[in-house]
């Protein structure tokens, strides 16, 4: 955990680094820090006290008024980032959504990427469910085949002679790669603007190192973009992870809202004992957080690190977070070749184990809010000092929140048009758990389709960990088989010499088995608190 963390990526710890005072380039500095720094600390942390007690909000308690509600927000008119366009599958359709809108993600025949309404014209069947045929998207029903611009191409049953009907195909939406994560126009696509798709300036830096994973969620897209816009978590909740979150330095922090609009929001934050280091958060709308800090290393360079976080609401009690962590040095020299070479499936177990700390209490979060229909100013104690971007965020709601298809503002707020309960069930719900997902596996597989099961939050969306399960299990069994056949051999075996390479060599096989098994565990099993495994 340590190793990984010390790269700056692979847990939510990094996310936003909350106790950066624990990083070892800081440790010598602070113990030398001098007493007055230490008066000066005292008296944020009273003054931050003081204010508290009063009740006093950290920013405007005042209810938004006509003027300061942004009445032209369009939900659709916005990119949406869809997954990892290296996790695209090339062999088949890939299904997905945003919000309550279902799509279909494929590769034609000339290799660009395209994106449909997961619906087939003729009979309302899931697209997705269907093949690529010669480059073509096929629906499984009636094998009606479509271009990548929804066009339909073939439809075998058509009378010879018969025209394929200009009503026959399906709605293309626009979408493109940028920097490795593919967007989505919700709108009309003739009026994509390709230039605002989010860009991320850091990741063309020299020596540049970066990680990314995408995890299925839960609970909505505004209490994931509310819970990794919060560094006060992180000693708490995630104790003991690694080194950089441990429960006896939770403090107070410093918060400094530098901006605010209609698409956004941005500022600085820092915690009372180590002023020194300053991180920057960014919430860009309508789902993208970002969070970079700069530390320096012991030779003088300096070290920035960032997290972007991509949350896509997924419907009413479910999103889909793709999290890009990375690392550069001032020098321009590439970023450790130590950590290039851990297994990113290894990494991305840590990061899976982070999000399954905070699971259980996010969806309590989530049933609260739809249950509840309350704004969130009537059950949420912001305080000063920890609380600020989960209010802005907030407020940000109240302002655009009527433009989307749900929201729940800070004092305002619109539940979906459809309930949580018949969105979710029994046509709906069965529709889901019976269809395949995301074109790999089903319903009745062995890691069946669960939304807290890790397999299917995060390693059916990602090439190296499946990879990396789907090897485990070959060695496991191929050390099973050696090991039975040493065994036998070793009881036929008259020589004393033979009979003991023998048991060697099952030994050796024996602790191979063993670490496959473990290795498939940490790929596959969720994380459990300890103080929770004991009867």
């Amino acid at each position: 955990m340590a190793t990984a963390a010390a790269v700056g990526c692979p847990s939510k710890l990094a996310i936003i680094r909350s106790i950066p005072s624990s990083c070892s380039s800081f440790s010598s500095r602070q113990r030398r820090r001098s007493s007055a720094l230490n008066a000066i600390a005292d008296q944020i942390t009273r003054q931050l006290g003081e204010s508290e007690g009063r009740g006093e909000d950290p920013l405007t308690e005042e209810a938004p008024s006509a003027e300061n509600v942004q009445v032209g927000y369009n939900w659709e008119e916005q990119w949406y980032p869809l997954y990892l366009t290296s996790e695209v599958p090339r062999d088949g359709p890939l299904a997905l959504t945003v919000f309550d809108r279902s799509l279909v993600v494929f590769y034609d025949g000339d290799g660009k990427i395209n994106c449909l309404e997961d619906r087939c014209p003729h009979r309302a069947a899931k697209l997705s469910e269907g093949q690529l045929m010669d480059g073509r998207l096929e629906c499984l029903y009636h094998g009606w085949q479509f271009e990548g611009d929804g066009t339909c191409a073939r439809i075998p049953q058509l009378a010879p002679g018969a025209k394929i009907p200009k009503r026959a195909c399906a709605r293309s939406y626009a979408a493109k790669d940028s920097q490795g994560v593919l967007w989505v126009w919700m709108a009309d696509q003739r009026t994509a603007p390709y230039e605002k798709i989010p860009y991320f300036e850091h990741y063309d830096k020299p020596g540049w190192w970066g990680l990314s994973s995408a995890h299925e969620l839960p609970y909505d897209h505004s209490v994931l973009l509310e819970n990794l816009m919060d560094p006060a978590h992180i000693p708490i909740s995630h104790d003991r992870t690694d080194k950089t979150a441990r429960r006896e330095l939770a403090q107070a922090m410093v918060f400094d809202v530098k901006e605010r609009t209609d698409v956004g929001f941005a500022g600085t934050w820092h915690n009372i004992t180590t002023p020194e280091i300053v991180n920057f958060t960014r919430f860009q709308a309508p789902c993208v957080a970002y969070n970079e800090f700069k530390v320096v290393l012991p030779d003088g360079t300096e070290r920035h690190s960032s997290t972007t976080i991509l949350a896509r609401p997924t419907g009413q009690g479910k999103c889909m977070l793709i999290i890009r962590f990375g690392n550069a040095l001032s020098n321009g020299k590439p970023f450790s070749a130590a950590f290039r070479r851990i297994p990113q499936w290894f990494i991305h177990s840590t990061a899976t184990t982070i999000l399954e700390q905070d699971m259980g209490f996010l969806s309590a979060q989530n049933e609260v809010l739809i249950r509840e229909n309350r704004p969130t100013k009537d059950y949420y104690l912001n305080l000063r000092s920890q609380d600020v971007w989960v209010e802005e965020y907030r407020k940000w709601l109240d302002k655009v929140g009527h433009g989307m298809p749900y929201y729940y503002g800070h004092r305002t707020l619109s539940p979906a048009r459809v309930s949580a309960l018949e969105e979710g069930a029994p046509a709906g719900l069965t529709a889901s758990i019976s269809s395949t997902y995301p074109s790999k596996g089903a319903f009745g597989h062995k890691y069946a389709r669960d939304p807290t099961s890790r397999y299917f939050r995060h390693v059916v969306h990602c090439k190296k960990c499946r990879t990396a399960l789907s090897n485990f299990e070959k060695a496991q069994k191929a050390s099973l088989v050696l090991g039975l056949l040493s065994a036998g051999l070793a009881i036929i075996m008259s020589k004393p010499a033979y009979r003991t390479a023998l048991v060697i060599v099952g030994f050796l096989v024996s602790v191979s088995y063993f670490l496959c098994a473990l290795g498939i565990k940490k790929i596959t099993e969720n994380y459990v608190r300890p103080h929770r495994t004991t009867l």
